[in-house]
This record gives C-alpha cells, structure tokens and sequence, in this order.
C-alpha cells in the first residue's frame, strides 16, 4: 500500500493534468454546471480535505506548471493568490480541520530530521507557526492553506508521516 501511495504523489502533476483537462472539457464541451462541480469539491473537502487544488482543479495544474518554472521558489506564495476567488478552496480549506482524512505523524518511528518541513509549503514560509513534527507547533495539514499535495508524505524516510482515517 505504501508503495501505491508513493507511486501517486510522486505522479500527482501528471494526474492532475489528465483530470483537469477531463475536467475542463466536461464544462466546456458537455456543459456541465459549475454547481456539480462546487458540490464535487465540496464532497471532497469534506472527505480528503483541500485536496481539489492540488489534484483535480485546472486552474490548479495551470499555477503547477507557473511555480515549476522558478526552481527558486519566488512563485510559490503566488499559488495562494489565484485560490482568493475559489469557493471550492474557502469551502474546502476551512474543512481541512474536519476532513475524515489527515496528515498524521507517528511519534513512535519519527527521527525528527526535518524533512518533511523542508517540503511543506505552509512549513518553510511561517516556521514559527508550523511543523509536521514539532509537538510544540501546529500541524500545517490542518491549516486552511494547505492542499494536501503530499509532498511531505512522499519525503518521509521511514514513513512516519501518513495520508489516513483520523
């Protein structure tokens, strides 16, 4: 299961371009109305979290492919700015701290190295708030701003960190 789990974040871009376009082209060729998908995005924040963004969401593959093009991470708060005008991610992000699925730490296997920190988005821009491992800190999973692409899931050395049921 660990290795499936690892083999899809790793591919997450790619999976989120295939169904973004399938996405776009239920909307535009087949119009399907925004409300099913408002109410898709709804169901899955209240499943996984805000995970539309960073796995389903067109717009959300279009800033991927913008904040890949700077290695140097200049973009990467510019991935919060194009989510002010998103309902799915408001209604989705305040439901990151009631989803059944969670980032979750086992305290007994963590090293404490730091890894998982290094990748986390929410974790490198406000280190005094945030940690996936510091007791003492906030879970950054839980925050409105996170959308769960995992990253710290995948980088995770001996699997401490986990996507599960609460």
């Amino acid at each position: 299961m660990k290795k499936i789990s690892h083999f899809l974040i790793s591919k997450r871009t790619i999976f989120l371009a295939i169904i973004g376009v399938l996405m776009y082209i239920a909307i535009s060729r087949y119009n399907i109305s925004l409300w099913y998908i408002l109410i898709f995005g709804v169901i899955t924040g209240v499943v996984f979290g805000k995970v539309f963004c960073r796995w389903l969401c067109p717009m959300g593959f279009l800033m991927e492919i913008v904040m890949s093009l700077n290695p140097d991470g200049k973009f990467s708060q510019m991935y919060q700015y194009h989510k002010l005008g998103c309902p799915i991610a408001w209604i989705s992000g305040y439901l990151n701290k009631f989803s059944i699925f969670k980032i979750k730490l086992n305290i007994d296997t963590c090293k404490n190295c730091g890894l998982c920190d290094k990748q986390c988005y929410i974790s490198t821009l406000e280190p005094q708030k945030y940690s996936l491992y510091k007791e003492t800190k906030i879970n950054p999973g839980n925050s409105y701003s996170c959308s769960k692409c995992l990253k710290c899931v995948e980088v995770c050395p001996n699997g401490s960190l986990g996507y599960r049921v609460k």
